[in-house]
């Protein structure tokens, strides 16, 4: 088996409107139309997905201090320090890499981590 490509990630959500709000407008996703017989929201990332679905029960307690830790989804962004005032303006929690890159951790409404990173 020769894997080439990521294709998407799906994330479980619990309110499909306030996770729109953070990937759509927060972190400005561009939205997919999609024609699935669920409800959930479909991003898109260069060549890659992010599947927001629905679902009764979400389990995404932080089980570790340092967020990076746990599971996450990470995007690479131009502009750190503008993502990051683009996430307080937005009232979202930040957490700094531990390691001392370029990089910070964030959460979802549902505590779904994201990391944002500049190269």
């Amino acid at each position: 088996m020769q894997i080439t490509q990521s294709l998407h990630t799906a994330i479980l959500v619990s309110n499909l409107e306030h996770s729109e709000h953070f990937y759509g407008k927060v972190l400005g996703l561009p939205k997919v139309e999609r024609s699935l017989k669920y409800p959930g929201a479909w991003y898109q990332v260069g060549e890659y997905q992010i599947h927001l679905i629905v679902a009764s029960s979400v389990p995404t307690e932080t089980q570790n201090e340092k967020w990076g830790r746990n599971p996450h989804v990470a995007f690479l962004v131009t502009d750190l320090d503008a993502a990051k005032q683009q996430l307080l303006n937005h009232n979202c929690p930040i957490q700094p890499s531990a390691s001392g890159r370029p990089a910070l951790f964030t959460k979802d409404p549902d505590g779904n981590v994201v990391e944002l990173s500049q190269q």
